[in-house]
């Protein structure tokens, strides 16, 4: 989003960065903790770890790594790697 320093800034302050820069475009970053996560913003880590306990439950209840592959189009590594995780947890 592009915002006008004069718009946001106190004039003393605008005028120290004018020391620095003037004319140009800077990012400023938000402060780490501001920060979201992979995937919090658009909702995707709350689907894979849903899908991924979904694949868990299935593959429990005897569900094949093949059937899950083509079910969750993962490959073969990728369900090993969610199942082995959910035994460590």
């Amino acid at each position: 989003m592009y915002v006008k320093a004069e718009d946001v800034l106190p004039e003393a302050l605008l005028e120290e960065i004018q020391e620095y820069v003037q004319g140009v475009e800077i990012y400023i970053p938000k402060r780490p903790e501001k920060r979201l996560g992979w995937g919090e913003r658009s909702g995707a880590r709350q689907l894979i770890r849903r899908r991924n306990q979904e694949i868990v439950r299935r593959y429990q209840r005897g569900e094949s790594i093949a059937s899950l592959m083509e079910h969750f189009h993962l490959s073969y590594d990728s369900i090993r790697k969610i199942v082995s995780a959910h035994r460590k947890e």
